[in-house]
């Protein structure tokens, strides 16, 4: 049984696009229904294959952003300029047209209830993908682990799945704090820096608490908020990095 599982994971499979949604002026989420879909874990990812006319054949690795509780599941894509296959997600996929994957993979960066927490969720802008998955795990389960989550972006308009985290925070389930590095709304009263040693020592629990810390972003960002956490006296076999660099995506 555990063979075929992973023979299963491996397999390519067609996804037909249900629907499209336009998250930033640069991102936008699919909405994917998979038969042969066989459940993942929150914080696991899938490659995407597209195969051109010719033959030719692009893969990418994207994370999920559904919850393994959701009816479908989605993929959130930011658009690179100079990429091969994130232009054509971005841009030009259309619902009813398919895709062709395979996964789920991955699983040191996931969380489940029994991992525990409290948990720290520290994001560099759509490194926020799988850590949605994560809150929306901890919401469909109705988790009482404590959650915490510290999201750097540029601006306001490019956080991504922003209303979904405003109500999160409103609803008091979660603690989400915004650090915007370079634009800042009339009236914001959030944090206009970039995440630092002394913004990750005062939002993160204590480390005598041993919070379960995911850090997800572009690779220094990640070396940077990972590293300055050690040196705060967290635990490093508790910080799980994911992190993303100029891959041609």
């Amino acid at each position: 049984m555990a063979r075929a599982a992973v023979l299963g994971r491996l397999t390519w499979q067609l996804g037909r696009v249900v629907e499209l949604l336009d998250e930033t002026d640069r991102v936008r989420s699919i909405v994917l229904d998979l038969p042969e879909w066989p459940g993942h874990r929150a914080g696991q990812h899938v490659d995407v294959r597209l195969t051109a006319e010719d033959g030719y054949q692009a893969q990418r690795s994207y994370s999920i952003a559904s919850a393994p509780e959701d009816e479908s599941l989605v993929l959130t894509v930011e658009r690179l300029d100079d990429g091969e296959v994130s232009p054509y997600l971005a841009d030009e996929l259309r619902p009813g047209d398919e895709l062709e994957l395979r996964g789920p993979v991955g699983g040191y960066f996931v969380w489940e209830e029994s991992l525990g927490g409290p948990l720290f969720l520290v994001a560099g802008g759509s490194g926020v993908v799988p850590l949605r998955a994560m809150l929306r795990h901890h919401a469909a389960i109705g988790s009482d682990v404590p959650v915490r989550m510290l999201y750097s972006a540029r601006a306001l308009e490019e956080v991504i799945y922003r209303e979904e985290l405003d109500l999160l925070a409103a609803s008091h389930e979660v603690d989400v704090r915004f650090a915007l590095t370079r634009e800042w709304p009339a009236g914001w009263q959030g944090y206009r820096r970039r995440i630092d040693r002394a913004l990750l020592q005062e939002i993160a629990w204590p480390a005598a608490e041993q919070p379960l810390v995911y850090v997800c972003g572009p690779t220094g960002f990640v070396e940077l908020a990972a590293g300055t956490l050690v040196e705060l006296g967290h635990d490093p076999a508790r910080i799980r990095t994911e992190r993303f660099g100029p891959t041609g995506a």
